[in-house]
């Protein structure tokens, strides 16, 4: 039956787009829960640095997917898909609809056009993309993947090693293109979606983008660097993509002051959010698309709230 389908609204966007206000504010609205999609969200960490929703947010209403994993854990989309599933199946048993948001294009992708079944990596695969990987560098490994998975390398930036590696490895073990496989996913059928997309002014993105990084260093941010250099986390954990993170520790180590390391954090994430602009306006089809600045975006949530998620 059409109302035993899982409501789903989908905010995406650049980051300091005003994704999470908006998502917060629709979710209010319609009674629901947010599930996070943002890949580095995902980690405890860095709540000050990754301006996840604060504890006061939670409070408001079920905040799911935030903060789960510890700093040596890894997620592929795939996992995380299955993650999100069930949250959105959770919140459905409650009838609590759920507003999934999020900046991570492929988990937004693996959610909305499904995920292929690839076949498992033995390990003996994995090592050999691996230590391909440290012999060349991600740089050039990803020159090389773009000549046997050209689909997937646009979408991967040269510093990328984890998913670089991963797109090498399937390859490696399937002779077949992680796009390829990626491609012929089945999507969820049980998914009514409305899929919203933020894109305010780019000068409006930088300004929110310097706001927030003020905050963050004026919040803690620098406290919580300080703590996770305490502890054992490998060099290529994906939790250490936190925008942020390489500035304050080289101001730890006395090579950067704060202002020079807040500087460079900014013109990170503004990189950061030129790419993610670039990809949604590619690859995602929006229902509905708002271009207003940040602070204001929440405004629209009522009439969002007011959207029929019909097939």
């Amino acid at each position: 039956m059409e109302t035993d389908r899982l409501r789903v609204f989908v905010v995406a966007g650049p980051t300091a787009s005003g994704k999470s206000a908006l998502a917060e504010a629709l979710a209010r609205r319609l009674g629901g829960q947010v599930v996070n999609a943002d890949s580095v969200q995902l980690y405890g960490a860095f709540r000050i640095l990754t301006a996840r929703p604060g504890p006061a947010s939670e409070r408001r209403l079920p905040h799911r997917l935030y903060g789960i994993l510890g700093p040596c854990e890894r997620c592929s989309a795939g996992r995380w898909r299955s993650l999100a599933l069930d949250a959105v199946a959770d919140g459905h048993a409650a009838r609590r609809p759920s507003v999934v948001v999020g900046g991570s294009g492929l988990y937004l992708e693996a959610l909305l056009r499904g995920f292929a079944p690839i076949p498992c990596v033995p390990h003996s695969v994995r090592q050999e993309a691996t230590r391909r990987l440290e012999a060349i560098g991600p740089a050039a490994l990803h020159d090389e993947l773009r000549k046997i998975d050209p689909v997937l390398a646009a979408r991967l930036e040269p510093g990328d090693r984890q998913r670089i590696v991963r797109g090498w490895e399937v390859w490696l073990a399937t002779g077949r293109a992680l796009s390829s496989w990626q491609a012929s996913a089945p999507a969820p059928t049980d998914l009514r979606v409305r899929r919203i997309l933020l894109r305010p002014p780019r000068e409006a993105v930088r300004a929110a983008i310097e706001s927030r990084v003020g905050r963050m260093f004026a919040s803690g941010a620098l406290d919580e660097v300080r703590a996770f250099l305490r502890l054992d986390v490998p060099e290529d954990a994906p939790v250490r993509k936190a925008h942020g993170l390489r500035p304050l520790t080289r101001h730890l180590r006395g090579e950067l002051s704060l202002d020079a390391a807040a500087e460079l954090t900014v013109n990170e994430t503004r990189r950061y959010a030129r790419r993610q602009d670039t990809w949604f306006r590619g690859r995602f089809t929006a229902d509905h698309v708002l271009a207003h600045p940040p602070e204001v975006v929440a405004s629209e949530a009522e009439v969002l709230a007011g959207i029929t998620l019909d097939a």
